[in-house]
């Protein structure tokens, strides 16, 4: 993205050492003090004091100079016609030099606090930095949004959309969080920045999570997953491992390219994230597997999900996912995420190894 010019009212949502290491947009206001004396705002302010023991008036004055993010708003918009999918252009975008040879050097500089990560948790070492990589280039991307700003646009002014109504929801749910998380760690909420959907830090943790899964990984009394590598490292294990990651366990299994194998997978990718067939009922119904070290017939019981990968005009390529495949989609629920992270996290290791 590009920077625009930054009128005096926009120049208090950009954090200037931010601002020197990436770009980004910021629109003026074009409402001032477009949330204050707001009757949606006032009727969540009261639903926060009651719910959480804020002060009323001193949230009216938080929601006072709230700034209207239409950047925010734009970004969020669905695109007026949808694109196809095309996982080839996606995987393109993070399996990359970038991140691959940035992966061996960040694994490189944290190899301690990532070995103690994956012996605590039981997630694999390139895993969490594939994550990482995808999320924000191991910190180098972790956006200039001021989080209470893109969260107020988000929960009460979301564009129009088919699920408007579900994700003014989820952000007004993140908002409460944010404004908790602040009063938790005695923080000012106008400090913290983050993505335009109020993403935060290097692994881009929502409010919510970062409440629920965030982790002191440094020893220093306190969770700061913007300048804190380890916070960042343990709380990406953590949040894994609580959504119920298997250590030692694979993520996915190649499919044989037979065409009745791939006309099986077809018939089984439903779209649903979490694994509710079994092996067996490929297998039985004559699927083959490309995978020389798996016992198939001890494995027939296996929980599975086929991950279905469109590209236009070439044959959709299917992989079988298992549980950790599961979870990966707990930290962004694409498929075409949770396959990147896994493809990132072989080319890192492979890239690394001696």
């Amino acid at each position: 993205m590009t920077m625009l010019g930054v009128s005096s009212a926009q120049a208090q949502s950009a954090r200037p050492k931010q601002v020197a290491q990436q770009s980004t947009e910021f629109e003026e206001e074009v409402v001032p003090q477009r949330y204050a004396a707001n009757p949606e705002v006032d009727a969540f302010i009261n639903d926060v004091v009651a719910r959480d023991g804020f002060n009323r008036a001193e949230l009216q004055k938080i929601f006072s100079r709230v700034v209207f993010s239409q950047t925010a708003a734009r970004l969020a918009a669905p695109p007026a016609v949808p694109g196809q999918k095309n996982w080839k252009n996606y995987e393109k975008r993070f399996l990359d030099n970038t991140r691959i040879n940035g992966g061996v050097r960040f694994w490189n500089q944290n190899a301690d606090t990532l070995a103690r990560a994956a012996q605590q948790y039981g997630v694999p070492e390139e895993i969490i930095v594939a994550i990482i990589g995808v999320e924000t280039i191991y910190g180098r991307n972790m956006g200039n949004f001021r989080t209470i700003d893109a969260l107020t646009t988000l929960a009460f002014d979301y564009p129009p959309a088919r699920n408007r109504s579900e994700r003014m929801a989820l952000f007004r749910n993140e908002l409460e969080n944010l404004l908790l998380y602040a009063r938790e760690r005695a923080v000012d909420p106008f400090s913290i920045y983050g993505s335009y959907a109020g993403a935060i830090g290097i692994p881009q943790f929502m409010p919510s999570s970062i409440r629920n899964y965030a982790v002191d990984y440094s020893g220093d009394g306190k969770i700061n997953l913007t300048n804190d590598v380890a916070d960042a490292i343990g709380s990406v294990a953590n949040f894994l491992k609580q959504h119920g990651w298997q250590s030692g366990q694979p993520v996915v299994w190649n499919i044989a390219n037979d065409r009745g194998s791939q006309g099986l997978a077809e018939a089984g990718a439903d779209g649903q994230p979490e694994p509710h067939w079994k092996l067996g009922d490929f297998i039985k119904a004559g699927m083959l597997m490309n995978e020389p070290r798996l016992d198939v017939g001890a494995k027939l019981d296996t929980p599975v999900l086929i991950v279905d990968l469109p590209t236009p005009g070439e044959a959709t390529q299917y992989r079988m996912g298992l549980n950790n495949f599961y979870v990966l989609t707990r930290y962004n629920r694409s498929f075409f995420y949770a396959m990147s992270v896994y493809d990132l996290a072989d080319a890192i290791k492979a890239a690394r190894a001696p």
